[in-house]
């Protein structure tokens, strides 16, 4: 059975990239648009720039390991595409974290709950 939490058709991605918005930082891109659902979906991208197929897959579990940290911070009802920089083959998972986490600030999509944590610190 698929995930719905998955974006995966060629329409939507055409729809992300020419009608989102995009946000980068150093190991990611963020792109994101309302996708009109009670639910988020995801994609995690890493192109042949970013190495051989160790490198893309290893990029891959980096991102989605760092999301899953901060699931809780993510609105629901948006499509998000992360693609991988060619900065990220020699990073730490922390590192493309906190990356993943300044991308968010910057869209200003964070809740609330998490920029009350942050202002409290």
């Amino acid at each position: 059975m698929l995930k719905k939490d998955v974006l995966r058709r060629k329409e939507d991605f055409s729809a992300i990239y020419s009608r989102g918005k995009s946000v980068g930082e150093r190991y990611i891109v963020l792109f994101y648009k309302k996708n009109n659902l009670g639910y988020s979906r995801r994609a995690f991208l890493a192109s042949k720039k970013v190495g051989k197929a160790v490198q893309r897959n290893r990029a891959r579990r980096l991102m989605k390991e760092s999301l899953r940290a901060l699931a809780d911070s993510f609105p629901q009802g948006y499509d998000y595409i992360f693609i991988a920089r060619n900065t990220i083959v020699n990073s730490k998972c922390a590192d493309v974290k906190k990356s993943i986490e300044a991308a968010i600030k910057k869209t200003g999509l964070m809740k609330n709950s998490e920029k009350e944590k942050e202002a409290a610190k």
